[in-house]
C-alpha cells in the first residue's frame, strides 16, 4: 500500500530534490568551466575507449535467447515419416510450409447488426486496396474468402500475424480488424479452427456441449449458429454449455464470449471426463439428467499441427507428447459420447498430426461403444475443403524405439504404452489373452493395473491400463472404418493441421462401455489410496469391483449417475486422502432404492457451494422486479419471472437475464445440489445505480441486454434526429438546451431523472414502428438534472458512427473514462 504524505511533507521534499538537483548542476558546470581549458592547452582529445574484445564480439552478435528457435527437429520427421502422414513425393513441401509463418484468417459474425456494411467494406475497400499496397509480398490474391466457409464469412489474408503488426501498408486493416474483433463483429481465428463446429449440422433448439472451450473461438462459431437458426426478434430456443478445466481459461473464455451478448450460454469449470450429468430419480417418469444434441470434443492434445504458429514446438517436441494424451483424451471423448442424446452427433477433433491421438482413439470410442455410435463419412459436406482420409495403420514410438503390436512393449513400459495406442484389427469381444498366470476375458476386463507397479501385483492385468485390451498380432491395420475421419494438412490449403472424427450415437450407451468408462474413474481413485490400502487389500477391492460391475447391467441413466457420484465427490472434498478411501468404498452399489436416495442426499448436503465460485441464485425481488417493469414499461410477454438471476447474495448489484432453456438447466442444477460449476451465464440486463436522488427506479439497463429487452419497452424512450444521436455518440455528454432539434431537448428535459433509451430516428418513423422494430439503431443514457448522458462504450459508439454515419476518423477515448459509467450518472444529478 503507497502510504500518503502531508502536503507540507511534499513540499520538503521537492525542495529538498531541487536543491539537490541545483547543487549537482553547478558543481558539474564548474568542473567543466574550470578543468575544460586546461587540459585542451596540456593534451589532445583522448581518443575513445576501445571495448575489450569479448564484449564487443558481444554486442555484435546478437544473443541466444533474442534469436528465434531453430525450425528443425529430427526426431519430428523421423516420426511422421515413420507415420507416412503424407506421401514420399510431397514431404519436402509439407516441411517447407510448416516453416513458413501461418497467414492470418479472420471470421464475421453471421448473426452482427451490420453484416452487410462489413463484407461491403472486406469485398469492395480493403481486398482491392491490399492488392494495390502489398501485392509484391502477398502475391496476386492478399485478401480472399475461404471457398469452404459458407456464405463467404471467413477470410484469409496472405500475411502472418506478426506481418500485419508490423507492415505500415496494412495498418488501416489491422485497425478495422482489432477494432471489429473488439465489439464482437469478427473473431480472429485459425482457419482449420472453424472446421469443426461446422460438422456439428446444427439446428434450432439444439443443446449443445463445448467440453474443452477456451480460449472460444469455436464457442463464439457456435454462439452465432444459435442465433442465426432462430425467428427474427425471438430469442433462440437452443443453448451452449461451454466448458474448461482452468479457472484462468474460463475468464478467457468469459471474456471472449461476451461479445455475443447473449442469453443462451452457461460457462462451467470442470475436468471434461468428469462433467457432471446431473441424473435426477423421479418417481412414475423417467429419469431426468443433463443430455446434449450436439458435443463438441475438441480435446487438449500435443499441438504439433500449430507449428507454424508456434515455433517453440520445433524444440519441445518429442513422441512422448502424444502418448501422454491418449488416455485424457479417449476419457474426456467417451463422456462426450455418454452425455449425448441417441441420434446426436459428436465431433472429435485435435490439432495434432499423432495418429496415437488421433485414430487410435477414435478406434478405442469405437471398441468401447460398440454398437451404439457410428462414425459417419461426411465426405459430401463442405465439399471444397480439402480433406484427406484418416490412417488405416500406424506404429507406437517409446524412447526411440518403434512397436507394431501391444506385444511386442517390454513388460516394464506396457502399463505406459496401452494396447489402445495401436491399430487394433479385434474387437473387445473377440480378444482373449492371459497375463501372467491370471487369465482374462477382455469382454469383462475391468482395467484397474495401469495405476499400479507391474512388479508388485503380479497376478492383476497391468497391460489395459485403462483401455480395452485387444490382439493385433493378426494384421497390423484397424477394421474400424477409420478412413471416414478427416485429416487436414498444412501443404493442401495453406493453413494448419487438424484432425476431425464424425461420431453418431445410435442407441443407448451398453455394458461393454459402461464396464471401461466406470471402471476408468475407479481406479483413478484406487490409485490415490495406495498408500492408506495394503496390497493385498487393493487387489481384492479390483476383484470385488469387478464382479459387481459385471454382474450388472447399466445403461446410460445409471452410468452417468455413478459417474457424477464419484466426481463430484471427488471435486468438493477437503480431505483428498479421506475422500479417496471413501470413492473406494462406495464403489459397491446399493441394493435397494432407498439405499440409492439416502446416499445421494447426503452427497447433495455437502456440495452446496463451489468454494472460490459466486453462487447463481434466482432473482426473486417481487418489489424490485415490479419497480423495474413499471419504470421501464416492460410489455408482460416478456416475462422477467424464473429468468433473472444474480451472483451476489443480497443487495444484487448485476440481474443477468437467462433464456428458458438456461433456466430449466438451472433448476435442474439446485434439485440435484448444485454440481454443475458456473463460472458465468446469461447477458446483463440489470445493473445497481448509487444515485440517491431523482430516480425511482434503483436499476439502470445494460447496454448488453438492451437488444433483447428493447422491442418490450414502451416507457423510458426518447426519439433523436440524426444529427443529435450523431452529437450523442460524439460527445458523450450533451446540455439539453444544446440539442440541435429543440423539441428533443425539451422532452429529454421534462422527463424524470434516470435511466432511459435514446433511439435514431429515421426519416417520418414515428414512435410506434420503431418500437416495434426488431433491430433499431438504440443506446442507453443517462436523463442527469441538466445534460443527457451516453452509457455506452468507446467501441460501441465507434462502431455505431462507423456504420450509420460514416465517421471513420473517431478516436476511442481511454477505456479509464468509462470503467465506472455509474460516477457519470451521479455527477449529472
Amino acid at each position: 500500500m503507497i502510504a500518503l504524505r502531508t502536503p507540507v511533507s511534499l513540499l520538503h521534499l521537492a525542495a529538498a530534490a531541487g536543491q539537490r538537483k541545483r547543487c549537482t548542476g553547478g558543481h558539474r558546470r564548474r568542473r567543466h568551466l574550470s578543468g575544460a581549458p586546461e587540459s585542451l592547452w596540456r593534451r589532445g582529445p583522448r581518443p575513445p575507449r576501445s571495448p575489450a574484445p569479448a564484449a564487443a564480439a558481444a554486442r555484435s552478435e546478437p544473443s541466444t535467447s533474442s534469436l528465434p528457435p531453430p525450425l528443425e527437429n529430427a526426431a519430428f520427421e523421423e516420426y511422421y515419416k515413420e507415420q507416412r502422414i503424407v506421401h514420399e513425393e510431397e514431404w519436402d513441401a509439407f516441411m517447407s510450409v510448416l516453416r513458413k509463418p501461418l497467414p492470418a484468417t479472420f471470421r464475421v459474425n453471421a448473426s452482427c447488426r451490420f453484416l452487410k456494411d462489413i463484407c461491403s467494406r472486406l469485398e469492395n475497400d480493403f481486398r482491392r486496396s491490399l492488392e494495390n499496397e502489398v501485392s509484391d509480398e502477398c502475391g496476386e490474391y492478399a485478401l480472399s474468402p475461404l471457398p469452404w466457409y459458407p456464405g463467404n464469412l471467413a477470410w484469409h489474408l496472405n500475411l502472418s500475424r506478426k506481418q500485419l503488426r508490423k507492415n505500415p501498408a496494412v495498418e488501416s486493416f489491422h485497425e478495422f480488424l482489432k477494432h471489429e474483433s473488439e465489439v464482437g463483429n469478427v473473431t480472429r481465428q485459425e482457419a482449420v479452427s472453424m472446421v469443426p463446429p461446422l460438422f456439428l449440422n446444427v439446428q434450432a433448439g439444439h443443446h449443445i456441449l463445448d467440453m474443452c472451450a477456451a480460449p472460444g473461438s469455436k464457442t463464439f462459431q457456435l454462439l452465432e449458429m444459435i442465433h442465426q437458426s432462430k425467428e427474427p426478434g425471438l430469442l433462440p430456443t437452443a443453448l451452449v454449455i461451454a466448458n474448461d478445466l482452468k479457472v484462468q481459461r474460463c475468464d478467457v473464455l468469459i471474456h471472449n464470449t461476451k461479445r455475443m451478448c447473449t442469453a443462451n450460454l452457461i460457462v462451467t469449470n470442470h475436468e471434461a471426463q468428469s462433467f457432471p450429468s446431473c441424473s435426477l430419480a423421479k418417481d412414475h417418469c423417467k429419469p431426468q439428467r443433463l443430455e446434449f444434441d450436439r458435443v463438441l470434443c475438441d480435446v487438449p492434445c500435443s499441438g504439433d499441427g500449430t507449428l507454424r504458429k508456434s515455433h517453440d514446438l520445433w524444440r519441445k517436441w518429442s513422441s512422448s507428447m502424444g502418448n501422454e494424451f491418449h488416455l485424457l483424451q479417449v476419457n474426456i471423448a467417451m463422456r462426450g459420447i455418454a452425455l449425448l442424446k441417441v441420434g446426436g452427433r459428436m465431433v472429435y477433433s485435435t490439432c495434432s498430426m499423432n495418429p496415437v491421438e488421433n485414430e487410435a482413439v477414435v478406434a478405442e470410442l469405437l471398441r468401447r461403444s460398440g454398437s451404439s455410435v457410428e462414425l459417419l463419412d461426411v465426405s459430401t459436406e463442405l465439399r471444397e475443403l480439402v480433406r484427406r482420409p484418416g490412417l488405416g495403420t500406424w506404429k507406437v514410438n517409446d524412447r526411440g524405439s518403434w512397436f507394431q503390436t501391444h506385444e511386442d512393449v517390454p513388460d516394464s513400459r506396457k502399463n505406459v504404452i496401452l494396447p489402445s495406442m495401436f491399430p487394433s484389427s479385434t474387437s473387445i469381444h473377440e480378444s482373449h489373452k492371459v497375463y501372467n498366470s491370471f487369465d482374462v476375458n477382455s469382454e469383462y476386463n475391468v482395467p484397474f493395473s495401469r495405476n499400479f507397479n507391474i512388479e508388485d501385483t503380479n497376478n492383476v492385468n497391468c497391460d489395459t491400463g485403462g483401455i480395452s485390451s485387444s490382439n493385433s498380432a493378426q494384421s497390423l491395420d484397424s477394421k474400424f472404418p477409420l478412413h471416414r475421419c478427416m485429416r487436414i494438412v498444412p501443404h493442401d490449403q495453406d493453413g494448419g493441421a487438424f484432425f476431425i472424427a464424425v461420431i453418431h450415437k445410435l442407441s443407448p450407451l451398453n455394458v461393454k462401455c459402461t464396464l471401461d468408462i466406470i471402471s476408468e474413474n475407479q481406479v483413478i481413485k484406487v490409485r490415490k489410496t495406495e498408500n492408506l490400502l495394503s496390497k493385498n487389500r487393493t487387489v481384492k477391492l479390483q476383484e470385488q469391483c469387478q464382479h459387481r460391475i459385471v454382474s450388472e447391467v447399466l445403461d446410460d441413466n445409471k452410468l452417468l449417475d455413478e459417474q457424477t457420484k464419484l466426481s463430484v465427490a471427488n471435486q468438493t472434498s477437503k480431505d483428498d486422502n479421506l475422500t479417496e478411501v471413501k470413492m473406494a468404498s462406495d464403489v459397491e452399489y446399493s441394493q435397494t432404492e432407498s439405499g440409492d436416495r439416502s446416499r445421494r442426499m447426503d452427497k447433495l448436503d455437502y456440495q452446496h457451494k463451489w468454494k472460490g465460485i459466486d453462487p447463481v441464485l434466482f432473482f426473486k425481488d417481487e418489489a424490485v422486479i415490479k419497480n423495474i417493469v413499471s419504470f421501464f414499461g416492460i410489455e408482460e410477454s416478456f416475462s422477467l419471472e424464473g429468468h433473472l438471476v444474480t451472483r451476489s447474495t443480497d443487495n444484487a448489484r448485476r440481474i443477468y437475464y437467462v433464456s428458458k432453456a438456461v433456466q430449466d438447466i438451472l433448476e435442474l442444477n439446485i434439485q440435484v445440489g448444485e454440481q454443475i460449476k458456473i463460472a458465468s451465464l446469461g447477458v446483463k440486463m440489470f445493473e445497481r445505480h448509487r444515485s440517491k436522488d431523482g430516480c425511482s427506479c434503483a436499476y439502470r439497463l445494460s447496454y448488453e441486454g438492451l437488444s433483447l429487452l428493447f422491442p418490450y419497452m414502451r416507457k423510458r424512450i426518447l426519439h433523436a434526429s440524426p444529427v443529435d444521436f450523431q452529437h450523442l455518440l460524439q460527445y458523450r455528454t450533451i446540455n439539453f438546451a444544446r440539442f440541435a432539434d429543440a423539441r428533443f431537448g425539451e422532452e429529454a428535459a421534462s422527463m424524470m431523472p434516470g435511466c432511459c433509451v435514446v433511439v435514431l430516428r429515421e426519416g417520418y418513423q414515428i414512435a410506434d414502428s420503431i418500437a416495434s422494430d426488431p433491430s433499431p439503431i438504440a443506446i442507453v443514457c443517462w436523463r442527469g438534472k441538466a445534460t443527457m448522458n451516453v452509457l455506452v462504450s468507446p467501441a460501441d459508439r465507434k462502431e455505431l458512427l462507423e456504420y450509420r454515419f460514416g465517421i471513420k476518423a473517431f478516436k476511442v477515448e481511454d477505456e479509464k473514462s468509462n470503467k465506472n459509467i455509474d460516477a457519470l450518472a451521479e455527477e449529472s444529478l
